[in-house]
């Protein structure tokens, strides 16, 4: 056991050095925090308008979770959607592009371990995406009161979400060895659980509520507002494990060709 872990371990480092090591992903992280920062601004200074309302016109208090922060974290979300894909793509298109496939399922390391750690790695890479964003965060903190509860869940809806992204990408990367194609598959599929929800109106009454369930965005949204439902934690999680289970079958196919 211990060993296997530290097989998981030496992938997953390896996946960030080559993450980071690349300009790339600095670039990407810049991007990030620039994006992030405009709907952070944008949305404190929605905030303070409303405030300013609610304090002369007396309209109440307003909550700077569910004003700001939700609505924040929501885009975040359509970030993490553009974003990583252009992270999976790679993962296993630029290995078989190389031709260092074959040196990776010949080594002592089994496809699990391979597959751990390259999600691992990614999700490593993620974290550092929403690393920045807490110095946005930080600034609330200072400033403001906001609920650290509701703030802490919604990173963790945000850290599931994005999670299945990867078990996704690394799913379609092993499929191809263009990382473009992969990159694009993985976007559009990921597109299609973002949206399935629309349709739900217009459908029956048992289909519409698969079609709910299915939706991604479906479960994100109560993570925003600081509820950790049981049902949505089942969801991300089954999605990140079945999409793992598709990377190794489409691994374990690719070792019988070799």
């Amino acid at each position: 056991m211990g060993n296997s872990l530290s097989n998981i371990g030496a992938v997953a480092g390896k996946e960030l050095r080559s993450y980071f090591g690349s300009p790339v992903a600095w670039l990407m992280m810049g991007f990030f925090a620039f994006l992030f920062g405009f709907f952070f601004f944008t949305y404190l200074q929605f905030f303070v308008s409303r405030s300013m309302q609610s304090q002369f016109g007396g309209g109440g208090t307003v909550n700077l979770n569910m004003e700001m922060i939700r609505p924040l974290l929501s885009n975040t979300s359509v970030l993490v959607l553009f974003l990583l894909p252009m992270v999976t793509m790679r993962s296993y298109s630029e290995e078989k592009r190389s031709g260092t496939i074959e040196l990776l399922l010949t080594s002592p390391l089994t496809d699990l371990e391979i597959i751990l750690g390259k999600f691992l790695g990614a999700v490593g890479m993620y974290l550092g995406l929403l690393a920045v964003t807490t110095v946005y965060v930080a600034f609330l903190f200072v400033y403001g009161d906001p609920e650290f509860l509701p703030l802490l869940s919604g990173y963790l809806g945000l850290l599931l979400l994005g999670s299945c992204f990867i078990a996704l990408g690394l799913f379609v990367s092993s499929t191809t060895k263009n990382q473009m194609l992969a990159g694009g598959i993985t976007f559009v599929v990921a597109l299609l659980f973002w949206i399935v929800d629309w349709m739900s109106d217009s459908a029956g009454a048992t289909t519409g509520a698969l079609l709910r369930y299915l939706s991604i965005t479906q479960h994100f949204d109560d993570f925003g507002r600081g509820v950790i439902d049981t049902k949505h934690l089942i969801y991300y999680l089954s999605f990140i494990t079945f999409g793992l289970f598709l990377t190794l079958k489409s691994v374990d196919t690719e070792r019988w060709r070799g």
